[in-house]
């Protein structure tokens, strides 16, 4: 299996582990608004939802060992494709017409990613000033769009997203600087970033809890955008990553990003039917189980892909 296949079966399962974590965050989150974050942290389906986001997150890794950040993180847009039927299951219904397509489109656009960013195992690592200056900025960034203010499950979600982009790119700098065997496992290089690695990851899923609130869908499509764009960013500008195709590469990739955008946000407008309203959930500590196991049907309807009106309850103050 070469490098680049190897990537994208990884990114695979870790947005299928994504997307059930996200889901069972939303029906948490929509439970417990503004109960605080002692509380959420008390909750064992809480931490449910974490462990999945931890295995997601390991698989995430492995995947940056063999692929580029520019080609791993766009196949990110695969947690939202995978959130599709997940919701639909635990709603009782089945994926609507307008799923399909957003879900159609995405995929669409990301093949065409797929060949233009395709390329060898990563081998350049930010050094420890260039680690700093990212944290740094990306920071002062996430402080502005989680500043009080209107819309603020869209700004936190962009955060997320930004946060989370931003602990992928040090997470391949830890992965690579720790396997070429060429520096000790303790060197301030991997030491230092993972760290910082640590930092972004806590705060990218805190704010995403907290964007969920106002519901999965618009939410879950803006950290969806959001991370593969910081990622990238640091990629191509300092990590020395660079497109398939010359040109031609680059427009093929504009339009193939274009597209999997156009996929993301139809999949977040998606706006199904109601169905009958059926009991609630046998057992309310274990949303994830519940996500992963109920038979069709057995859950009140929710529509997951579908922007709540936003609580003015918050779980975390940052």
């Amino acid at each position: 299996m070469n490098a680049t296949l190897a990537a994208v079966v990884l990114s695979l399962f870790s947005a299928v582990a994504y997307a059930a974590a996200a889901v069972a965050q939303e029906r948490l989150a929509s439970r417990s608004a503004g109960s605080g974050t002692l509380r959420l942290l008390a909750s064992g389906a809480w931490w449910w939802s974490v462990v999945l986001n931890a295995s997601a997150a390991l698989l995430h890794v492995a995947a940056l060992k063999y692929g580029t950040l520019t080609l791993v993180q766009p196949l990110g847009a695969l947690t939202l494709v995978a959130a599709v039927p997940l919701g639909a299951r635990v709603a009782g219904r089945r994926v609507s017409v307008v799923e399909w397509r957003g879900t159609a489109l995405t995929l669409l656009g990301l093949a065409a990613v797929l060949v233009t960013a395709s390329g060898p195992a990563p081998a350049d690592v930010l050094s420890v000033p260039q680690a700093l200056a990212v944290a740094g900025t990306t920071a002062v960034l996430i402080g502005g769009l989680s500043r009080p203010g209107a819309r603020p499950g869209l700004r936190h979600a962009t955060a997320s997203g930004f946060a989370s982009g931003v602990a992928s790119a040090l997470t391949q700098t830890v992965t690579v600087a720790a396997t070429d065997r060429s520096d000790s496992l303790l060197s301030a290089q991997v030491v230092v970033v993972a760290l910082l690695v640590a930092a972004f990851a806590a705060g990218g899923l805190l704010l995403s809890q907290t964007a969920y609130q106002g519901g999965l869908g618009a939410p879950l499509a803006v950290v969806t955008l959001a991370n593969p764009v910081a990622a990238a960013a640091i990629g191509l500008s300092l990590l020395g990553e660079r497109l398939q195709g010359g040109a031609a590469g680059v427009l093929l990739a504009l339009v193939g990003a274009g597209v999997a955008a156009w996929g993301v946000v139809t999949l977040s407008r998606s706006a199904p039917e109601p169905a009958p309203l059926a009991a609630d959930l046998a057992d309310d500590d274990h949303p994830v189980a519940a996500v992963l196991a109920l038979e069709p049907g057995s859950a009140a309807y929710e529509p997951s892909l579908m922007p709540k009106q936003p609580n003015s309850g918050h779980l975390t103050a940052l």
